[in-house]
């Protein structure tokens, strides 16, 4: 069990913020971290990891990492860490990337089959696809056998067929090892695939804590669906107005009245949603 209650004071674009969670994982739950840029979510991976200083306690089974003016030092902490941006060494292998951190050749062949980098382990990081690197990143941060595996956007700069073959691949792993997952996402395809509890912060606090389908699936009376998306062009068509909508890695379009189209403006974040199969859109 993981026990976390911590606040930290941060300075956002929008001025200070005082970040405070307090909240307990169970050992191997896939826990998403959601909600909008800036809201505290990869300050709080950070805090976990000891990367990053805060006030309060975080403890571990029976271990503090963290207690009043005590933190426990980063190495010291059961932890496997996956940066967006890999963090691999260019001057190593693949599978010397792996060795580095333990030194357990057969542990190393296990991953690398696992997620199907045998052929390419003598290779270098700088002839590696995106795709390939992020899985030897995934790799090495469990050669540890981490109590914690702690995910950062790990897939956010990868295509949509790239990102479902490594989301299957993280969601085998996390199994296998048993590890307890915490992952940064604002991919909500990729949260309800993954996570068995979305955690949501707004302003450095939790608004919501649940199961992936009770916090994710926002209806509201008879509407049938409801998404975000950024308003990216209205264009006039005869009588009426046709609005563009970037849903995810997709665009749609929407039929909207001469009075919608006035009152929406191009870029900003709009919810497109239906009752009775009429879409209609309102702002965000």
């Amino acid at each position: 069990m993981i026990h976390i209650d911590v606040t930290k004071t941060l300075h956002g674009a929008e001025g200070i913020m005082p970040l405070h969670v307090k909240l307990s994982i169970k050992e191997g739950e896939f826990v998403a971290l959601g909600g909008k840029s800036g809201s505290g979510k990869t300050t709080l991976l950070r805090i976990l990891a000891g990367l990053e200083e805060a006030q309060g306690k975080i403890k571990v089974h029976n271990t503090f990492w963290l207690q009043k003016n005590r933190s426990l030092p980063v190495q010291q902490r059961e932890i496997g860490f996956v940066f967006q941006d890999y963090a691999l060494f260019e001057n190593m292998s693949v599978e010397k990337n792996l060795l580095f951190v333990n030194n357990d050749k057969k542990l190393a062949e296990h991953l690398l089959g696992l997620t199907e980098l045998s052929s390419l382990k003598e290779r270098y990081p700088n002839s590696l696809s995106g795709g390939q690197k992020q899985r030897v990143s995934i790799c090495r941060a469990l050669m540890k056998k981490p109590k914690i595996l702690l995910l950062d956007e790990p897939l956010s700069a990868l295509d949509p067929a790239m990102r479902t073959k490594l989301q299957n691949e993280l969601l085998v792993l996390h199994k296998e090892f048993g590890t307890t997952s915490i992952m940064v996402s604002h991919d909500p395809s990729e949260i309800y695939r993954l996570a068995s509890r979305v955690i949501m912060l707004q302003n450095g606090k939790i608004i919501n804590d649940g199961a992936p389908k009770e916090v994710l699936l926002k209806t509201q009376g008879s509407q049938k669906f409801s998404f975000e998306g950024e308003l990216l062009d209205i264009k006039k068509a005869d009588v009426i107005y046709i609005a563009i909508v970037a849903i995810g890695q997709q665009l749609v379009e929407v039929v909207v009245s001469s009075a919608e189209a006035k009152n929406l403006q191009i870029g900003q974040s709009i919810r497109l949603s239906t009752k009775a199969f009429a879409p209609t859109l309102t702002q965000n």
